[in-house]
């Protein structure tokens, strides 16, 4: 079974074309997680007519960057999942066979398929100070040679079930550091796609969004380094997500309180 797993903030304007990315690769089962949506996006999500069947779980606040990665990925574990499949609600670029990449990657025995998003250098300063972070993440991890700069925290992933079932589904939510933890643990990590960052299709934003955003995987790759440091993960948890207003903006409340009930 195949399962894509699909946050949305605020996407009405999107959801269609998300769809119509998935539509191609096979899925038996489509996990929504809607949360602080006020664009109706719910009502959109339950509009849809589509071969694979919907769940649609909604959180009437936002959960922040990557919380509901880790919440969809909690409830999927129910389906037990052969691959789940990760696309965020606001890329709406031709996707088609990216994803369908992705899904072979795992099939061919990869338990993290990712997408590697700068087949090309970056082209601004900002942009490759984040590279810099990830690449120091990757080298720590020997992986650059099979992923170059790739990380979940950019584009369309997919993990195996077996990785499913092992990984501490609160790591989902800082994605590097789900990327140090699986590399640690021995599965198999690899690319799975190539496609620029631009083809992803998402919005453009405002430059401070960009800067928060970078900021945050900044941070989050600081963690990830400090567990590879020996950084015990129970004292990850206790570090204050502070650094940056949206690893501030971060639920993990409530992403605790959904995991107390599906993990």
């Amino acid at each position: 079974m195949q399962i894509a797993v699909i946050p949305a903030y605020n996407e009405a304007k999107n959801i269609a074309f998300v769809l119509k990315n998935l539509q191609s690769c096979n899925l038996q089962q489509l996990i929504f997680v809607a949360n602080g949506c006020t664009d109706c996006t719910e009502n959109k999500i339950l509009q849809i007519n589509s071969p694979q069947n919907i769940d649609l779980i909604s959180f009437p606040v936002p959960l922040g960057l990557d919380i509901p990665r880790a919440v969809g990925a909690a409830y999927a574990k129910q389906y037990k999942p052969t691959a789940l499949l990760f696309l965020d609600g606001d890329m709406c670029g031709p996707l088609g066979s990216t994803l369908q990449n992705l899904l072979k990657g795992i099939k061919q025995g990869l338990d993290l398929a990712l997408t590697n998003c700068y087949p090309t250098p970056a082209t601004t300063d900002l942009a490759n100070l984040v590279l810099k972070y990830r690449y120091k993440v990757n080298k720590k991890l020997g992986l650059v040679p099979q992923i170059g700069l790739a990380t979940p925290s950019h584009g369309p992933h997919a993990i195996s079930g077996k990785l499913l079932t092992s990984i501490p589904l609160k790591t989902l939510a800082i994605p590097p550091l789900a990327l140090a933890w699986t590399a640690e643990n021995k599965f198999r990590i690899g690319l799975g796609a190539t496609i620029s960052h631009h083809q992803l299709g998402s919005p453009l934003r405002t430059m401070t969004h960009t800067q928060n955003i970078a900021a945050t995987i900044i941070g989050d790759c600081q963690q990830a380094l400090h567990y590879l440091e020996g950084t015990p993960l129970k004292e990850i948890w206790q570090t204050p997500q502070n650094h940056t207003p949206y690893r501030r903006q971060r639920r993990f409340d409530l992403l605790e309180q959904f995991l107390s009930h599906y993990s």
